[in-house]
């Protein structure tokens, strides 16, 4: 059996880094993690190919060598697959097909797609194989049940081609204990966090670094420490292994806001490796928060508590929201204030989005206030309800709100505010990522430095000077920010 697995193209959103990638020689953020995942599930004696059209281009020929064609995708990634699964009609190939995509619309693609594997493949891949074996594969594949993750195999990097990533990934646990209206990670994968064992994700560190790779590896958990307990257990064991290989990562997860109340919980994962965290932080309105349920945020000093975490050693990069039906026309500037006193410089603002099969979604469909698909980027500007702030009033402000945040003298000031409180934990990485991060400064050098221009070049040696004076032992993270800051401008202009 030849099987070509297919990852569609991601259009350019705020987490691509599409415009910085060229500061570090890579195409692509991130690897398809999921479909390496489900790779190693399948038989051995498949032969077995990866195309990622974030990096390469999908080749006629290796279409037609394949017996099946197997996608993954997320919905930001409709438009590449309609693409894909176009060609493939054209060919007459065989499709599978699984992932967020298909299975929050799967009806969107029961004509177009032969074999539908829905939810999470260690439920639903295992009688698909059987069934294909034995000749009679069914046309669509679901399960309810949230499997445990202790026989989860180890992804098979050996089939993608990692120079050309950003960043590599483990994904430790899914589920998260919260309920956040908006959020459709407890739709697919519940409330109760289900974790693999230590020895699984101690066997993914050693797995990407027998690879060669030395540089950022995103736990991709959508809440790290949703069993506090249990990392707190796993955390140990991920410093000794630190430590015997250099440290030869820099993690970054996400995590909730109440990460900030465990000092000890904080201690442990800087001393692991771990120098930043996602937080959904969404919004500094009281109302709002209680409106979609984000308790964990509510009654507490969020920009004190982001404050501990830098001074700690963690850099938050934060999410944030506008579009609640209490927020009013204020929001715009109580959302730049919040930011910039917080010194959280990756700060990724969206308009509200209901996406399919949440909390959110199956209220504004009682209310008749769905009007069209969401695109699955929350930063394009786009509406797909009707909000209760008038329609054109709420994305003028939300432009405005991004390009002011991402104007080069607010992105600088935001910087100094964040080097302010920053203070890295002395760890002596391993030589080759040094010299990764080396090669970006130097060509920040020269594409910003001296190719940029206006305001973006003035403070680019601004901060370095003030940097080299004041923030030493912060000075690669303030340039790394800085590289940051040229597709964050860049996405900026497109609004």
């Amino acid at each position: 059996m030849n099987v070509l697995m297919v990852y569609p193209s991601y259009p350019v959103t705020f987490w691509s880094f599409k415009y910085s990638l060229k500061y570090i020689s890579k195409k692509a953020a991130f690897p398809p993690l999921g479909l390496l995942t489900v790779a190693a599930m399948l038989p051995r004696q498949w032969n077995i190919r990866l195309t990622d059209l974030n990096i390469e281009i999908l080749k006629e020929k290796d279409l037609q060598w394949a017996d099946y064609i197997m996608i993954s995708a997320m919905l930001i990634q409709k438009d590449s697959v309609d693409k894909i699964l176009d060609s493939c009609t054209r060919l007459k190939k065989k499709v599978i097909a699984g992932g967020p995509l298909f299975s929050a619309k799967p009806d969107d693609y029961y004509d177009k797609v032969d074999h539908l594997i829905l939810n999470e493949a260690e439920c639903t891949l295992p009688p698909f194989l059987d069934d294909l074996a034995s000749g009679n594969p069914r046309k669509v594949y679901r399960s309810d049940d949230f499997p445990p993750l202790s026989n989860t195999p180890l992804p098979r990097w050996d089939l993608v081609k990692i120079k050309y990533y950003a960043n590599l990934m483990i994904q430790f646990s899914r589920g998260c204990p919260f309920n956040c209206e908006f959020c459709d990670v407890t739709s697919l994968f519940g409330h109760n966090p289900r974790m693999k064992t230590e020895d699984q994700f101690l066997q993914e560190l050693q797995a990407i670094y027998n690879t060669g790779w030395r540089g950022t590896v995103f736990i991709v958990d959508d809440n790290f420490i949703g069993n506090k307990k249990v990392i707190k257990a796993l955390l140990p064991r991920v410093i000794t292994w630190a430590q015997e290989h250099l440290y030869p990562f820099e993690m970054l997860t996400e995590t909730s806001i109440n990460i900030a109340d465990d000092d000890e919980l904080i201690h442990l994962m800087t001393t692991a490796g771990f120098t930043n965290v996602f937080i959904g932080l969404e919004t500094p309105n009281e109302e709002s928060l209680k409106e979609c349920s984000k308790n964990q945020n509510c009654k507490r000093n969020m920009t004190e508590a982001i404050k501990k975490l830098q001074a700690a050693g963690l850099q938050v990069f934060g999410g944030y929201i506008v579009g609640f039906d209490n927020d009013d026309e204020s929001i715009f500037a109580r959302q730049i204030k919040f930011i910039q006193e917080s010194g959280v410089v990756t700060a990724m603002v969206g308009l509200l989005n209901a996406l399919p099969n949440t909390k959110l979604w199956y209220r504004l469909k009682k209310e008749n206030r769905l009007d069209n698909n969401s695109s699955g980027d929350n930063t394009d500007g786009s509406l797909n309800f009707i909000p209760r702030m008038d329609r054109t009033k709420l994305i003028e402000g939300y432009n405005k709100l991004i390009k002011t945040i991402y104007s080069p003298r607010y992105y600088y000031q935001r910087i100094i505010e964040f080097l302010k409180t920053y203070k890295p934990l002395p760890i002596v990485r391993h030589n080759k990522y040094s010299y990764q991060r080396l090669k970006a400064f130097c060509r920040s050098l020269f594409f910003i430095g001296i190719l940029g221009n206006g305001a973006s070049q003035w403070y680019y040696w601004k901060l370095m000077v003030k940097s080299l004076i004041y923030y030493r032992k912060s000075f690669a993270e303030a340039m790394t920010l800085m590289v940051y800051g040229h597709h964050f401008r860049k996405m900026a202009k497109k609004l």
